[in-house]
């Protein structure tokens, strides 16, 4: 089934980045000429992306002001405000609406990915639940481990693991392709102990593409 629709999420400040985003979210941080999330809306309707969702939060109006409704970019964009940062999990919940029972790209609105990945992600094979993105090298402990077998299946995601503990060669490339089975799974979530609902530890064994 050919994607149509993608949410990206936009609704962070990058504290790490201190004075960079003292006035600006991370997403609209200039790369090459433009803002990361201009890259990231670009890429999604060169793969026939035609509906976007941004969830906004910190300076929400810089965001909805560069971007309005899309018509500018040849995309139509609408916007949900994620009111409390309490992490990914709980925030796809608000694109429960906006997808309307059909499958969809979430993207993260500070990663930015080669243009290819969002064309090999919005064919959605018909035997598959989700896909998610992976890259190869990277440091694990500052991110999430993707542990797959030998068919790429995921069998395991862990945010951020310690020293000592299970760590895997591949890391999550913040890029993914969902059906609305998501949210079913989402409802169950609980905090983590840093009290955040995200997507460590994950039972459900979608492909992976890299």
């Amino acid at each position: 089934m050919k994607i149509e629709k993608a949410v990206i999420l936009a609704a962070g400040r990058g504290t790490r980045m201190r004075e960079l985003t003292a006035e600006l979210p991370k997403p609209m941080i200039e790369v090459r000429g433009k803002p990361v999330l201009q890259h990231i809306v670009e890429g999604l309707r060169n793969a026939g992306i035609a509906e976007l969702l941004l969830v906004v939060g910190y300076r929400a109006d810089a965001v909805q002001d560069f971007f309005g409704d899309g018509s500018r970019y040849k995309v139509a964009i609408q916007y949900e405000t994620q009111t409390v940062q309490d992490g990914t999990g709980r925030v796809v919940e608000l694109a429960g609406d906006f997808v309307n029972n059909r499958p969809f790209v979430l993207a993260y609105g500070d990663i930015l990915v080669a243009p290819a990945n969002y064309k090999r992600l919005v064919d959605l094979p018909d035997d598959v639940e989700s896909m998610l993105t992976v890259t190869r090298g990277e440091d694990v402990g500052k991110g999430g481990a993707v542990f797959l077998n030998d068919e790429m299946d995921l069998v395991d995601l862990r945010e951020k693991p310690k020293p000592g503990e299970p760590t895997s060669p591949w890391y999550n490339a913040g890029l993914y392709a969902f059906r609305p089975s998501i949210f079913d799974f989402t409802a169950k979530l609980k905090p983590s102990p840093r009290g955040e609902y995200g997507t460590d530890r994950c039972d459900s064994r979608p492909r992976s593409v890299r």
